[in-house]
């Protein structure tokens, strides 16, 4: 079991399964426990909302808030660990398409309190994300496009799966489905397809916030590089996690 500085991000994923095979069952609800909260508080810090450590802590582990007007916070953060549930169920299984429904079924999940997935009507004025996106009368066009697009024997032939997640992602936010969470189900529908292929999450940093913000304004390219970047940190402080824990040699990459 090996990695270099040279070794391809395959050789690394690679690596990386050989060592969560080797952790115990324990070790490894632990890690995810621990991922969860840095994923949810660096995804939400790209939407402006900044959680603490004791928020998270309390509201994952269903301690209810001393003060009522809490209440939302916990839930938000309770909603988020359930669409991360999600993806982790779904990711083994080859045979659920990352089609419209699942991406429905991911916004539902983040807002409950709408039973039923509706696309936006108007084109909000206030949003956090200012590059152009779809008109509402162009979204139910657009989504069924970047369905077919994922989808396709050329895509799925042409492309590396971490250019085609990348790029799903990217594609969805210039359409910009839905009233709110737009940004959250781009990144876990990207994330989806990266687990299902044995890949760690692609976890935006809140120090790249603006980064992230300007390369969607920028290009497919500007936000691939952006993502590739985060996985690979991920890839690595993953693989160094496993290593400390099993007490082996720490690779430096």
């Amino acid at each position: 079991m090996r990695a270099s500085k040279s070794g391809s991000i395959e050789a690394k994923v690679e690596l990386l399964r050989e060592l969560e095979a080797k952790t115990p069952p324990v070790a490894l609800a632990e890690y995810r426990a621990r991922l969860s909260m840095s994923w949810i508080h660096h995804d939400s810090a790209m939407e402006g909302v900044v959680y603490d450590t004791g928020e998270l802590a309390s509201a994952l582990k269903n301690v209810a808030p001393t003060d009522s007007a809490r209440i939302p916070v916990y839930d938000e953060i309770r909603q988020f660990q359930s669409a991360i549930d999600l993806i982790r169920k779904l990711a083994p299984d080859r045979k659920v398409a990352v089609d419209l429904e699942l991406i429905k079924q991911l916004y539902v999940t983040l807002a409950p309190d709408e039973p039923e997935a509706k696309y936006r009507k108007d084109m909000p004025l206030h949003r956090l994300y200012f590059h152009e996106i779809a008109t509402p009368d162009k979204i139910p066009a657009k989504m069924r496009a970047l369905v077919q697009w994922m989808e396709s024997d050329d895509t799925q032939r042409t492309m590396h799966v971490t250019r085609i997640a990348s790029r799903a992602h990217y594609l969805l936010l210039q359409i910009y489905p839905f009233p709110k969470h737009s940004g959250k189900v781009a990144r876990l529908m990207m994330n989806l397809m990266l687990l299902r292929e044995g890949y760690p999450p692609a976890i935006l940093h809140e120090t790249d916030r603006q980064r992230y913000y300007e390369a969607l304004r920028s290009s497919p390219d500007a936000t691939a590089h952006l993502v590739q970047e985060a996985l690979e940190n991920s890839l690595h402080s993953t693989i160094r996690y496993f290593q400390r824990l099993q007490g082996l040699k720490v690779d430096t990459f």
